[in-house]
């Protein structure tokens, strides 16, 4: 395997991409890996969600005197999560921080995901995301609100509080599009309550391999030569008309008057990027989505695999987005409905995040009773 700088990490950052690792852990934090992961993958940001801290809890025993304070003083299952989730969060939002600093506010970012119970709840959206806010309290933050129809209200206020978002589980081009109108809304009353708006930062995640598993089992119900051809290209190819999307939309006087009083962009992210189908290339998602001026945000596996053997695809934007819309509209011509298709994406995508949450507090009811009866190890 490359080591050091010399592997396609490198080439991919070098293309404009920044590289972001979906994946957070105690142990991840206290044995030096993410450091090392700066420094040699080049990594210079995280995202994470429910199932990642489910993982990092039955990985090891970092947690175990956390888990044992918060018992004493007998915290509920919730405020237990909230603590470990948000002091990880915080310790790598310290990490990442020299990354903040030399890129001026746009990598070195941590996202931290708001309940997904509270997906359709605007108000209680809102009120959770300034709690998470003020608890990690640092500036390289970012607050994950999904991007339902209720999460856009959501979205537009806390921007408009100087709050950072990663808006998550984006699907469709039209909600993109919403989404898009959202930060704009958000940032046009931040700058009327008087805040610096270079301060304000938001990526939008547009999950990618989640929209092949879904068209490709429905050409394979389709079953002919036609639709199986048309099979693994949809992602992609939804994925690059986004990216037409963002481009469009900084082209519009109401952009440029935002960027004119200091207004960040916010930049498309792609998630979703492991690879669901094993006969695909592992790193698919990366090389065909090196875009300039975008996040790809990687599992561990797929950061290595790309650091192994991936290739940055040259990407002539002007050339890409005409064949993309001909992939969606062949799709359409096999009798597929994008838009039922995006909108089951995005119902099963709440559900998922919600089952992982309900898995997350779980696992802490699990740990909390076996790390209770055993002796405290040495360490954290």
């Amino acid at each position: 395997m490359a080591t050091g700088h010399d592997h396609p990490l490198t080439e991919l950052a070098a293309a404009g991409v920044s590289i972001w690792l979906d994946d957070l852990s105690r142990e991840l934090l206290s044995g030096g890996r993410l450091q090392a992961l700066i420094a040699d993958r080049g990594v210079v940001g995280i995202t994470t969600n429910p199932t990642i801290f489910a993982s990092a809890l039955e990985r090891g025993e970092r947690y175990t005197r956390q888990l044992r304070r918060l018992a004493e003083v007998e915290a509920s299952i919730e405020d237990t999560v909230f603590a470990i989730t948000t002091d990880d969060v915080r310790e790598a939002c310290h990490v990442l921080r020299p990354v903040y600093d030399r890129t001026d506010g746009v990598d070195g970012r941590v996202s931290l995901e708001v309940d997904p119970g509270l997906a359709h709840d605007t108000q209680a959206t809102i009120d959770r995301a300034r709690l998470l806010w003020s608890a990690v309290d640092e500036p390289n933050l970012l607050i994950k609100i999904p991007a339902t129809t209720a999460g856009l209200d959501a979205i537009t206020a806390v921007i408009g509080e100087g709050i950072s978002v990663n808006v998550t589980l984006i699907f469709s081009l039209d909600r993109y599009r919403e989404v898009v109108d959202a930060y704009l809304t958000g940032l046009e009353t931040a700058r009327l309550n008087g805040l610096d708006l270079a301060g304000i930062h938001s990526v939008a995640s547009f999950f990618v391999s989640r929209v092949d598993t879904e068209i490709d089992a429905r050409l394979d119900a389709i079953g002919t030569d036609r639709a199986l051809a048309a099979k693994g290209r949809a992602a992609i190819a939804n994925a690059r008309l986004a990216h037409e999307v963002h481009v469009t939309s900084l082209a519009t006087r109401r952009w440029r008057d935002l960027a004119a009083s200091g207004a960040r962009p916010q930049r498309p992210l792609w998630a979703s990027t492991g690879v669901k189908n094993p006969a695909y290339p592992d790193t698919m998602y990366v090389s065909e989505l090196a875009i300039p001026g975008t996040v790809n945000t990687m599992p561990g596996p797929t950061l290595e695999a790309f650091a192994d053997h991936g290739n940055v695809t040259p990407v002539v934007l002007e050339e890409v987005y005409g064949p993309a819309q001909d992939v969606l509209s062949e799709i359409a011509l096999l009798g597929i409905d994008y838009r039922e298709v995006t909108d089951e994406l995005e119902r099963q995508g709440v559900r998922k995040f919600v089952d992982s949450w309900d898995e997350l507090a779980e696992t802490v009811r699990g740990e909390l009773s076996r790390d209770l009866a055993a002796p405290v190890p040495h360490g954290r």
